[in-house]
């Protein structure tokens, strides 16, 4: 990374943080270059890259200023209560019907459970599968079959290595995509008839797998901001026979809430103290707008009980399909399971994908797309604070690429969801992320396309159909 662009993202931070408030004024050019040791035509760069990213504004004469991006701020939502008794999962058949409402590409995408293909680098991972296609062999492709291709599973692992997680090569298991990676940590350590504790609001996805699976939900709350309750999570381990924990402790979707590092601690603590494993989905682990990368709860397991899921389709490659489970104590059970079921993902794929993170500069397209990220989420934010009604409370999280949003309890989330498709434009309601059909009054947009005067206007007839409640 740059100078320039590694100043830019301090001040970014600043901004994120607080530090430097919304109208404020950030230290003149002068100022910045004597107080942190770098020439002014460094500032300027940064500057200019705040300014591209839509987090400052210049003021002629007077210099650079904090953008107000909403006339108001919205609150933050409530912290819904869930009921923590076990309860079957039904919720597929309104999840199938979202996820047909974007099939049709002249629908604006807020629905949409991925960013834009628009913000990878799908040329240039077409020439890196040419190139890995080109060096391999028919003995190469049998060979890496069962425990996936040597030089990713190598690139993978320095990955956790750099973040200070030494992984033994053979506890990761490469699968088709991260799904695969959590359906088989799920099916090696339960039966059908299992509860699983799992989170309120929980992703979609993994209430389909557990009703596929047979297995029973315990419901969690999660704080919108500070992810799970740990209190009630402690509660329902000691008076509930769960047999496994499935949280995303970071960029939880859909609310993009983050355990912070003395809290993942705890979590593990409370897992190991009960000898639960818990499945942790960091499918948006490279998504946060932070300076510094967060660890993941597997950072703490020293007993192998925590199988740690990940995935390139949010980061880099979405319809590649290639994941990992690193599954601690499971690995081999997991790697058995998987030969059952799809034995392996595609071969080319995962050399395309090795290929780049050793030669394409991985890291520079990671910066490229936070940065993308967090400007989309500032524009649906200021465009949510113009159109939504003045009781509308919003996330605001520190990464990834959703918003929940909480309305009035007069609001039904279903019907507003058909409503808008007959617009034209998809939404993801409440309901789809709970056991229970919970939320019905809340929603979840996605800012992961490029932000367009299409995405204003669909904005404020979201606003209109909401008032019309």
């Amino acid at each position: 990374m740059k100078r320039y662009e590694r100043f830019a993202d301090e001040i970014a931070e600043l901004i994120r943080n607080g530090v430097l408030a919304p109208g404020g004024r950030i230290p003149s050019v002068r100022q910045a270059s004597r107080q942190y040791g770098i020439s002014p035509s460094t500032v300027f760069q940064a500057y200019y890259l705040l300014e591209d990213r839509g987090l400052i504004v210049a003021r002629s004469r007077s210099g650079y200023y904090v953008r107000e991006q909403a006339q108001r701020v919205l609150h933050e939502p409530r912290m819904t209560p869930s009921r923590q008794e076990a309860s079957d999962v039904s919720v597929s058949e309104l999840a199938f019907s979202v996820l047909d409402s974007l099939q049709d590409t002249a629908t604006v995408p807020f629905g949409s459970a991925f960013p834009s293909p628009d913000l990878f680098p799908l040329a240039r991972l077409a020439r890196s599968m040419a190139k890995g296609l080109r060096g391999m062999s028919g003995d190469d492709i049998l060979k890496d079959m069962t425990a996936g291709d040597a030089d990713l599973r190598r690139q993978i692992v320095l990955r956790y290595t750099l973040k200070g997680m030494p992984l033994p090569p053979d506890e990761l298991v490469i699968t088709s995509g991260a799904m695969e990676a959590l359906n088989l940590g799920l099916q090696c350590v339960t039966s059908p008839g299992d509860l699983v504790a799992i989170e309120s609001p929980a992703f979609y996805a993994s209430l389909q797998i557990l009703e596929r699976l047979k297995l029973r939900a315990v419901e969690i709350p999660v704080h919108p901001r500070e992810g799970i309750d740990l209190a009630v999570l402690a509660d329902s381990l000691a008076r509930l026979p769960i047999k496994a924990c499935w949280f995303m402790s970071h960029l939880q979707n859909p609310l993009g809430a983050s355990l912070d590092q003395e809290k993942k601690r705890e979590l593990y603590t409370l897992i190991k103290r009960h000898q639960v494993p818990l499945i942790e989905d960091d499918a948006y682990a490279e998504l946060h707008f932070s300076t510094s990368p967060p660890k993941p709860v597997k950072q703490f397991d020293d007993e192998g009980l925590v199988i740690h899921c990940g995935s390139f389709s949010k980061s880099l490659a979405p319809g590649y399909r290639v994941g990992w489970v690193a599954g601690g104590r499971f690995a081999e059970r997991i790697s058995r399971l998987k030969l059952m079921t799809t034995i392996s993902p595609s071969v080319p794929a995962q050399a395309a994908i090795a290929d780049y993170l050793q030669h394409g500069g991985y890291d520079r397209h990671l910066r490229q797309l936070r940065h993308a990220l967090e400007t989309q989420q500032g524009q649906m934010l200021a465009a949510a604070s113009r159109c939504f009604p003045d009781e509308t409370r919003a996330t605001r999280p520190t990464g990834g690429y959703f918003l929940w949003f909480e309305f009035p309890e007069r609001v039904d989330s279903l019907r507003l969801y058909r409503m808008a498709l007959e617009q034209g434009i998809s939404v993801a309601p409440g309901p789809i992320f709970s056991a229970t059909r919970g939320f019905r009054h809340c929603l979840r947009l996605s800012y992961g396309h490029p932000w367009t005067p299409r995405s204003e206007a669909a904005m404020e007839t979201l606003g209109e159909l909401v008032d019309a409640f």
